[in-house]
């Protein structure tokens, strides 16, 4: 999947995975040591995510269902949490 700001019109991924079933929301990015260049993670449903156990930093993207960037948590480092109830999910990435 591609992520696209087109505000800046600027590519902040294209390699990024879906993470739909429960199991694969758990899980997350827990078991990455890292991201290369282009990917992340998109996490639906989700309102909160934390980097409890996580092994580097990720940029939280909080997103509307119509896929409207409202709330941005850059280089959220380790053990951290942050929630917004208005969206229905994140995107998980590095940039």
């Amino acid at each position: 999947m591609l992520v696209h700001n087109l505000t800046r019109n600027a590519i902040l991924g294209d390699r990024i995975q879906a993470a739909r079933t429960s199991k694969e929301r758990r899980t997350g990015l827990l078991k990455h040591d890292g991201l290369g260049p282009g990917e992340g993670l998109w996490i639906v449903p989700c309102e909160s995510v934390h980097s409890f156990g996580m092994k580097f930093a990720i940029d939280v993207v909080f997103v509307t269902t119509q896929k409207v960037v409202v709330n941005v948590r850059p280089t959220m480092v380790t053990w951290r949490l942050d929630f917004s109830f208005r969206e229905p999910s994140v995107v998980e990435l590095t940039v």
